[in-house]
């Protein structure tokens, strides 16, 4: 990955993929791939002004954003390469800025949680 564009889009999956987890085993909703597409690009858009590289936090934009996307469109996404760009503790950063905590030994793509 590369450019600034890309640290957003990545920003965005890993913090949508740790806070939707509850949320999904709760309603376990089965989405169509143009809808999970759907849910990237809007999630994407609405965390693009997210710096949380530099340590400052996520819009309210994205936060609610966050916290209405689902974890089964996020974690396929989250590769090696993902993560290896990507520290859990920014991961952990971005969620705590929501309001949200991080499931204990939560496993997603290719991120374990502690």
């Amino acid at each position: 990955m590369e450019g600034g564009g890309s640290l957003w889009l990545l920003t965005f999956l890993v913090g949508l993929s740790l806070v939707t987890h509850e949320m999904t085993m709760v309603g376990g909703a089965d989405l169509s791939p143009s809808q999970c597409k759907e849910e990237i690009r809007l999630g994407t858009n609405a965390c693009v002004r997210v710096e949380i590289m530099a340590g400052k936090p996520a819009s309210p934009e994205c936060c609610q954003r966050v916290r209405v996307s689902h974890v089964e469109c996020i974690c396929p996404v989250v590769s090696a390469q993902i993560a290896s760009i990507f520290p859990v503790d920014k991961a952990i950063k971005l969620l705590q800025g929501c309001g949200r905590q991080v499931p204990r030994h939560f496993k997603c793509g290719s991120y374990n949680f502690p």
